[in-house]
């Protein structure tokens, strides 16, 4: 039976993840600040983004100070485990088993693009959840499931929240074929098209 949320989606048309993965279709760049909650602990970190594929971390937690940027160009990375500009560098293939999260995550397949790329090839099953207001923001929760049996790195149901003016996600969870927590992942202070200067990604 469809709650009054899904009844009205149904009868407007609306998608929000489809209108999601639109909208980040003509994002340009983004900074954001993440953090992650797993089995094998958490992950505090400031990530930069900018198309085609330039990725930038900077470690807050564990491994703080730690600077990990990606050249989708040249399709490497180059990892500064004491901070940029301080030895060792270390120049990897973004595959490289010492910079996959506990996951298997890769750092060329790590954006919200990816993300959002994910939940569309899962989606059997889409809700809508609730919505609700958070410091002046209209806040859509969605719940994602796949077919039975079917999962997508492991993923068998998203939930995720999703800022309607933004259209980016502000919180995220990740459930397993028996409805296990995977991973927790929140964004903070997100800025959209904002200027990256060259210097962040050749440093």
């Amino acid at each position: 039976m469809f709650t009054a949320l899904m009844l009205a989606a149904a009868l407007t048309g609306a998608d929000p993840l489809s209108d999601a993965i639109e909208h980040y279709r003509a994002v340009s760049s983004y900074r954001v600040t993440l953090h992650a909650i797993h089995a094998d602990g958490e992950e505090h970190l400031r990530y930069y983004y900018k198309k085609p594929g330039f990725v930038r971390m900077e470690f807050i937690h564990p491994h703080q100070g730690a600077v990990l940027v990606y050249n989708p160009i040249i399709q490497r990375v180059r990892l500064w485990p004491f901070g940029a500009d301080h030895f060792p560098e270390l120049n990897l293939s973004p595959g490289n088993r010492l910079i996959q999260s506990p996951r298997g995550q890769h750092v060329d397949r790590s954006d919200v693009g990816a993300l959002l790329e994910n939940i569309h090839t899962l989606r059997g099953v889409t809700e809508i959840l609730a919505e609700q207001r958070v410091d002046g923001h209209r806040i859509v929760h969605l719940a994602v499931t796949g077919a039975s049996g079917f999962a997508v790195a492991g993923v068998h149901r998203y939930e995720l929240w999703l800022d309607t003016a933004s259209q980016f996600p502000v919180k995220v969870i990740s459930r397993d074929q028996q409805d296990e927590v995977i991973e927790t992942v929140t964004m903070e202070d997100l800025e959209i098209d904002t200027e990256l200067p060259e210097a962040l990604f050749n440093p």
